[in-house]
């Protein structure tokens, strides 16, 4: 559906959220501010990645910065579009463009948790991936037990499809999953 390149012949957009976020390409000097984001204990619960150092923070971001080139994954930094204080990941994972589908993945950091960036850096994501993009389908996923994920879905249009049972592993064991899914034009 999309071809090869798509991406990758263009630099990574920063995309505008409103109200005071943007979504930009993350650079290696945010590994401090991730790796403090990781000493979150509710980061841990519903993510397997421990970011135990800022040394493998360094590591994760030079690895998201190929992504990009790669066109199978495009991650960004939300970050405060005055001050940039780093607010949350956003990213397209699981990007087939033959197919015009990707996953969407977020999360926030404890200090921007409840005010609603999520769901605006989720919109703001949807919105570039279909309009500027071209994908067709973008899906979400979720451990059920996770509510404040499947709020965030639902108030960026997302809807339900179903459960997978017992799909996803968490340190404290096997998790059923949400999938939610938008189509262009929804």
């Amino acid at each position: 559906m999309l071809p090869a390149g798509t991406l990758a012949r263009t630099p990574q957009a920063v995309l505008p959220a409103g109200d005071g976020l943007v979504l930009r390409p993350w650079r290696v000097e945010d590994a401090l501010a991730v790796h403090a984001a990781f000493l979150d204990p509710l980061m841990h619960q519903w993510h397997i990645w421990r970011g135990d150092s800022v040394e493998e923070a360094v590591g994760r971001i030079e690895q998201w910065l190929k992504e990009w080139a790669a066109e199978r994954t495009a991650q960004w930094a939300v970050a405060d579009a005055d001050t940039d204080r780093l607010l949350g990941r956003m990213a397209l994972r699981e990007i087939m463009l033959n197919e015009g589908t990707a996953e969407v993945a977020y999360r926030t950091t404890a200090a921007a948790r409840g005010q609603g960036a999520a769901a605006r850096a989720t919109a703001a994501l949807t919105r570039w991936a279909f309009d500027e993009i071209g994908l067709h389908r973008l899906e979400l996923t979720h451990a059920t037990a996770n509510q404040a994920f499947c709020r965030v879905a639902t108030k960026s249009g997302f809807t339900l499809e179903g459960t997978e049972r017992s799909a996803l592993l968490h340190p404290d064991g096997r998790h059923d999953r949400h999938l939610h899914a938008r189509v262009h034009g929804d």
